[in-house]
């Protein structure tokens, strides 16, 4: 089984056995972040295109450490410095980085479907790094890493995503995927941010967050966009955090052992308190951590590197 030379656009796109594998070999990678020199060869002479046409912090940062690790050559493209700023079309400067002849494209943009649009347009690989509000695989792959890092498994654990489920691409990322690994997934927010189709992925509702918080493994809180704050989703981030925000009191019905994840950014004191994201609970850290991991990992696998030599 190889994953070089396909695209990674969506969860379904990955079998159980792709899954293992990504995180088998993240799990290998991830030691090099501990080593004095924090660089190996196995990527030399590899092109990595990271075309960013939406704002990130952690994704981008994540995905150029993951390449500048294995020693493989970056070429950054965003919107605000690029040609698409002067008129140019996105295909024309895709297919501009693509003279360049990169060995793999990492794509992000605000509109659901672009990189699976590209995919198309160029003879390589393409990693989608978020699109819209349709999918990011990357993340829930990494959360799937810390999750099974910290749980030593995946199926039969119940895992709580709450917040706005109906504009999160990582929300239906974790879902699909989670449950394709066997867990057990719930999710929870204001009525006007649960999409009408979500039955579709096999999850249970919930409207009030105390009535799925004892029964979770896991709780995965999802940034509020302040935004939806105008669009009359919710009254007004006060009230949001006082019905759907995670603190000390919401916690005191939680399990001993229950794990909280966090995508980020977070918006403290909305949907988490600032003790409950720094607290025991919390390997919120520890996602980015395993981000870099999983991204070396899938750089790895998809440019063809055949064996581990390092």
């Amino acid at each position: 089984m190889s994953l070089s030379q396909r695209h990674i656009l969506s969860v379904n796109d990955l079998t159980q056995k792709d899954v293992a594998l990504i995180l088998k070999t993240a799990e290998n990678l991830e030691e090099i972040a501990h080593r004095p020199v924090k660089k190996v060869p196995a990527l030399r002479g590899k092109l990595i295109g990271l075309c960013f046409f939406e704002n990130s912090t952690r994704t981008r940062s994540s995905f150029e450490v993951a390449a500048k690790r294995l020693s493989a050559d970056t070429l950054s493209i965003s919107t605000g410095g690029s040609s698409i700023a002067k008129g140019e079309t996105l295909l024309d400067t895709i297919k501009n980085i693509e003279a360049m002849q990169p060995d793999l494209l990492v794509v992000r943009h605000a509109s659901s479907g672009v990189p699976q649009f590209l995919s198309k347009q160029v003879a390589c690989p393409v990693i989608n790094a978020g699109d819209g509000s349709h999918e990011h695989p990357t993340q829930a792959l990494l959360d799937l890493m810390t999750i099974l890092k910290e749980k030593k498994k995946i199926k039969g654990l119940h895992v709580a995503i709450i917040g706005d489920i109906l504009n999160s691409r990582v929300a239906r990322s974790n879902m699909i995927l989670l449950k394709k690994m066997g867990a057990k997934v719930s999710v929870a927010g204001p009525a006007t941010m649960i999409p009408a189709e979500v039955e579709q992925y096999g999850v249970e509702v919930a409207h009030d967050i105390k009535k799925i918080i004892p029964k979770a493994d896991v709780i995965m809180m999802l940034r509020i966009q302040r935004e939806r704050e105008a669009d009359g989703l919710f009254p007004s981030l006060r009230e949001y955090a006082r019905f759907f925000g995670l603190n000390r009191e919401t916690m005191r019905h939680a399990k001993k052992d229950a794990v909280i994840l966090h995508p980020g950014p977070v918006n403290r004191g909305v949907e988490i308190s600032a003790e409950v994201a720094d607290g025991p609970h919390s390997v919120i850290l520890d996602q980015v951590s395993n981000g870099v991991a999983v991204r070396m990992a899938l750089l790895y696998l998809m440019c063809g590197v055949k064996q581990m030599s390092f």
